[in-house]
């Protein structure tokens, strides 16, 4: 009996699991010491941060005392209270991170008795300054203080001296302490390093061993499936997947067969429903076009019949109806041309642009004095002559039929390359089109004349629409009344291959 492929990868991951799981202990277990030197040489750090900001705050107080008695501004005395505040209990909060008989405990308590002192000396100073500038508010220096006498023999000095002395001391053995434990954390951190290495390397060694097992396991009959849904994603509907391991990987094949079979039967069924509708269509559009010709030569039996005879206003009601009619037929063509885009696979060929612009303008005859502008440069293109003939000319067409003054009319064609794309413009002197009609001339039968004035089907722009989008590009109009008028659209360098089919075949992925 086989194990299914989940039991086997559990398996896999499980011995996997385990052994790095050993590899954390032991590296657990080894690095306990490296953290607790480090927590020390941490500490120590701390410690003399400590330090070195209570000697800070006594300097500031220091520095404020010092001006207040030389000038007498209570503003210095803000860094000389800041400093008192800070130092609150800091004595006593340092000195708890030692036992009472270390060398480290008596120098911070000596500190303290000799910040004590100092704080005495300097409260007594600060409020005899401040009687004596109540007394004469031009008193200078220590003039008319009490106790004068303790400035002038440095008494202060000496104090903040001793402070000093001790702060030094305390970082100093600090200082050497965090030596001896960088010492210790060194030579922890190498023997650490070099078990580590050693157990690390045999768990990778392990891991690769089962990664190599699980991947000669997986990565053939996955690689299949990838290759095999390629493949449909491309086209190919027939292929199929053999696999009998009968394990979770093997249901997934069996899937990804049933689902190209779908495909494949759902993809023919398309096929002839558009076949069916293409061949729906061409009858339709002859039994349509059959009655309006009978219509048209009706017409004119009438006419020759009756000669001479024919009422003027009956003669022009004939015309009329020929005119609706030919209409009636440009505007079935027009509908049969827009539904075989994107349904009949058109011939991909290399198409030079400036002679297929210039067939087109001769094909169009405009009128003299109707001029037509090309870019200097022009490429040639890998795409489907028809579909970028009916885009060039519906629009140029366009431009010529809806002039106003075709005598003196103007069409400029300029182009953009870009990596990705061609941008063409299209762009002519024409009465122009207002804002709010600029969607409405892509919609189908949507003209902005009246039909009896100036003939067309309102199909032609709704045909370049399609062809372009469909080939991944983007059309839009810019326009006012007045103004003229100009059609840009993009044409993807890469709608050639993106539209370009693969052949089927029947295979068996193995």
């Amino acid at each position: 009996m086989k194990l299914k492929l989940s039991t086997r990868l559990f398996i896999g991951f499980l011995a996997i699991a385990l052994l790095f799981v050993t590899v954390v202990i032991v590296n657990y277990q080894l690095s306990r010491k490296v953290l607790r030197n480090s927590e020390r040489i941490a500490q120590s750090q701390n410690r003399t941060a400590q330090s070195t900001r209570m000697l800070r705050h006594i300097v500031d107080m220091e520095s404020g005392f010092r001006g207040y008695l030389l000038i007498g501004n209570e503003g210095l005395l803000e860094s000389y209270y800041e400093g008192e505040r800070q130092l609150l209990g800091s004595f006593s909060r340092l000195r708890d991170e030692f036992e009472p008989d270390e060398p480290q405990y008596a120098r911070l308590l000596r500190a303290q008795e000799l910040y004590e002192r100092w704080s005495a000396y300097s409260h007594l100073l600060i409020s005899e300054k401040r009687q004596a500038r109540l007394r004469n508010p031009r008193q200078e220096g220590v003039d008319g203080m009490e106790h004068r006498s303790l400035v002038e023999d440095k008494t202060g000095k000496q104090l903040m001296d001793q402070i000093r002395v001790l702060f030094r001391g305390f970082d100093r053995e600090e200082l050497t302490s965090r030596e001896k434990q960088r010492d210790k954390l060194t030579d922890s951190i190498r023997e650490t390093r070099i078990l580590s290495i050693v157990i690390t390397l045999l768990a990778l060694l392990l891991g690769l061993v089962s990664a190599v097992v699980i991947t000669r396991l997986l990565a053939g009959r996955i690689n299949s499936m990838v290759q095999l849904a390629t493949r449909i994603a491309n086209g190919e509907y027939h292929v199929r997947l053999a696999d009998d391991e009968q394990d979770e990987l093997s249901e997934l094949a069996t899937s990804l067969n049933s689902m190209a079979g779908t495909i494949e039967s759902t993809i023919s069924q398309l096929e002839r429903r558009n076949q069916e509708l293409d061949q729906f269509a061409y009858v339709v559009s002859h039994d349509l076009k059959a009655p309006l010709r009978g219509i048209e030569s009706a017409s004119h039996w009438i006419e020759e019949d009756m000669g001479d005879n024919l009422p003027d206003h009956i003669r022009e009601f004939l015309v009329l109806m020929r005119t609706r009619v030919h209409r009636m037929e440009n505007l079935i063509s027009g509908i049969l041309e827009l539904a075989r885009i994107g349904r009949v696979k058109e011939q991909q060929e290399r198409v030079n642009l400036r002679e297929l612009l210039t067939e087109i303008i001769d094909s169009l005859a405009p009128p003299a004095g109707f001029r037509t502008v090309l870019p200097p440069y022009l490429p040639t293109l890998t795409a489907s002559r028809v579909e970028l003939h009916q885009v060039f000319s519906n629009l140029i067409s366009n431009a010529l039929k809806y002039h106003h003054d075709p005598a003196n009319g103007l069409v400029r064609i300029t182009l953009r390359e870009s990596p990705d794309e061609y941008t063409f413009a299209v762009a002519d002197n024409g009465p122009g089109i207002a804002p709010e009609y600029h969607e409405r001339v892509f919609v189908i039968f949507q003209t902005l004349t009246e039909r009896d004035t100036l003939e067309s089907t309102g199909v032609g722009l709704a045909i370049v629409k399609k062809i372009i989008e469909r080939h991944g590009g983007s059309i839009r109009l810019d326009s006012s009344e007045g103004a003229g008028a100009t059609f840009t659209f993009t044409w993807p360098k890469a709608s050639a291959a993106r539209l370009a089919t693969n052949p089927r075949s029947a295979k068996v992925i193995p």
